[in-house]
């Protein structure tokens, strides 16, 4: 082992690795982040930097010679934490929640300790297995078919991102039916989603080789609650058909990214039967809920999926990054994705008697991922879990309760989970100044550095999103934050 032994006067004279001096440094890195989470609500929600700050803060080259870890913690407090946006405080409302949690935390800690690369079984047989079994117990949890556990055809295995998921799966589907039609056939293959599918689905196709003109991402509609409309996507299927190109793939959401809007996934599943179309569904951050009993009907027709992802480290209480894949037959992903150099050969994997992850995602490497939601799930429980998403839901039903009663408001889509889109409504009826007035209104609550949300439009409307899912948030944050928005409102409508 090699010894950094070369001294500096304020430096740690720090080994490669050493366990004492582990043991000492950890404590100290985790009185840090504890200390950090003590005083979260302290920090302006979203950074206030200018871009280019930390350019003027920071040396033009590294150190030639060791610094202590008080140093660098030093620089963490002044210069690092005033650029960063606070995903874990509780007044957090943008995007969707990025969760961290006491058990996520030490799974992640266990997993860098540990610090294999586990893309075949070989390399780590605990880190391959351990994944198959708790992701057949988060889809028992789901109650996905049987086909997507790992005892049947299928599988799950957990990628980096839901871009990453449906990434691989829709390489799968490509190849499959490249083999059946030959490759020439790529500029015929069409792919479907609709305006509220994630980009992801764009960033796929492109990487994919998809023509851009065969995505087709259908109109939705008010009256439909921005869902996709089976009719909608018969009618482009026909006429593609009739064109001569070939239905490749479609991909349905549970829980939109702009309003959680709930694609009829039972429906969408008989049609894409009926054509061969591959059926992915992405349930990325509405996932989650389903593990309760009173919103697992959002899953009704998964079974007519090929491939569902959602992501635990959304609203799951998992720690960045991990996002649980299942596909009901791994053959084609498998087929799709593997290689097999000389230096990677070994008895296990030539016998086919186990599952080299290395075959069901785009690196090579992986991390031990699945420690962490196997913590996660052991440490919390189901119970615990369900409460949790709940509470959250509540926490978003009372924010719109609030919307709701102030009639300068108006709540602009449904709302299913812990998102509520609501918009400022002006004194004029015209649309270009509302959406002014709501952009000034986000623009003011950011800025001041008490929250943080994000925005969409729906229907040509500039709308507010403000979601429920940080795992510090209680009742007086949510309190807080309409206080906010009205007096910020206020403020904006008297100077109209």
């Amino acid at each position: 082992m090699y010894n950094f032994q070369k001294k500096r006067e304020n430096g740690l004279n720090l080994k490669a690795m050493d366990a004492d001096q582990l043991r000492e440094n950890a404590h100290k890195m985790v009185d840090f982040i504890a200390d950090y989470y003590k005083n979260i609500e302290n920090f302006p929600v979203l950074s206030q930097v200018e871009p280019g700050y930390l350019q003027k803060l920071l040396p033009d080259s590294a150190p030639m010679q060791p610094e202590s870890l008080q140093a660098v913690l030093q620089d963490v407090k002044t210069k690092i934490l005033p650029g960063v946006t606070h995903w874990q405080s509780p007044d957090y409302f943008a995007y969707f929640p990025s969760n961290s949690s006491v058990a996520g935390f030490l799974g992640e800690m266990l997993s860098a300790g540990i610090n294999m690369v586990g893309f075949s079984w070989i390399t780590s047989p605990a880190a391959t297995e351990l994944e198959m079994i708790v992701l057949d117990w988060l889809a028992n949890l789901l109650k996905l078919p049987n086909d997507f556990l790992s005892k049947g055809p299928g599988g799950g295995a957990i990628q980096g991102t839901a871009s990453e998921a449906l990434l691989v799966v829709l390489l799968a589907a490509r190849d499959k039916v490249l083999r059946e039609v030959g490759k020439d056939a790529l500029g015929k293959l069409v792919v479907y989603g609709s305006d509220q599918t994630h980009s992801s689905l764009q960033k796929a196709c492109q990487i994919a080789g998809i023509h851009p003109e065969n995505l087709r991402l259908l109109r939705t509609e008010t009256c439909n609650e921005y869902a996709l409309s089976p009719e909608s996507l018969t009618d482009a299927i026909s006429h593609d058909v009739a064109s001569g190109l070939i239905p490749l793939f479609l991909c349905a959401t549970v829980g939109t990214t702009s309003s959680t809007a709930v694609d009829p996934l039972l429906a969408l599943g008989k049609i894409t039967k009926k054509y061969g179309i591959w059926f992915h569904v992405d349930a990325a951050y509405a996932g989650s809920a389903c593990i309760c009993p009173e919103y697992r009907h959002h899953l009704n027709g998964i079974e007519e999926a090929d491939s569902f992802n959602m992501n635990c480290h959304k609203w799951f209480l998992t720690n960045f990054d991990c996002s649980a894949l299942w596909i009901k037959d791994r053959s084609p992903l498998i087929q799709s994705l593997s290689t097999n150099p000389e230096y990677l050969k070994n008895k296990a994997s030539q016998g086919s008697t186990v599952i080299d992850y290395k075959d069901w995602q785009i690196p090579l490497g992986r991390r031990f991922r699945s420690l962490k939601l196997w913590m996660v799930l052991r440490l919390y429980g189901v119970e615990n879990l369900q409460s949790y998403i709940r509470n959250h839901i509540k926490l978003a039903q009372q924010f719109e309760d609030f919307v709701a009663q102030d009639t300068r408001f108006e709540i602009a889509a449904t709302r299913t989970f812990s998102l509520v889109c609501f918009r400022l409504l002006p004194a004029n009826k015209n649309e270009e100044y509302a959406n002014k007035l709501n952009r000034d209104l986000l623009d003011s609550v950011n800025s001041s550095g008490k929250i943080f949300i994000s925005h969409t439009v729906l229907s040509g409307k500039y709308v507010l999103r403000f979601v429920v899912g940080a795992p510090l948030t209680e009742e007086r944050h949510i309190i807080a934050a309409w206080i906010l928005f009205q007096e910020a409102a206020s403020s904006l409508l008297e100077n109209a």
